[in-house]
């Protein structure tokens, strides 16, 4: 493999990486949308059972993925809050 994409490789996998721990809930999500397509190519060969039960769990993860993004989202925001608001030691 050229260095070049070697390199490109490794800087795409160490941002994928770090979209993932700052997103809790995008592996998830993700997940979801694999098995909403599983679920379609499924109903297109006919098995409507195994696709119905794929289904619930794709649901189940979306749920998980969303639940995660918002405890993501409220950290981040009190986060923000309190670097915004710092005491004033010097207030005499």
């Amino acid at each position: 493999m050229p260095r070049k994409s070697r390199d490109k490789t490794f800087r795409m996998a160490f941002k994928a990486k770090q979209y993932l721990r700052e997103n809790w809930g995008a592996p998830f999500i993700i997940a979801f949308m694999v098995m909403l397509m599983v679920c379609a190519g499924m109903l297109a060969l006919g098995n409507e059972a195994l696709a119905n039960e794929v289904a619930v769990y794709a649901y189940y993860s979306l749920v998980v993925g969303v639940v995660l993004q918002l405890a993501v989202f409220i950290r981040d925001e009190r986060r923000k809050g309190q670097a915004e608001v710092k005491p004033d030691s010097h207030d005499g």
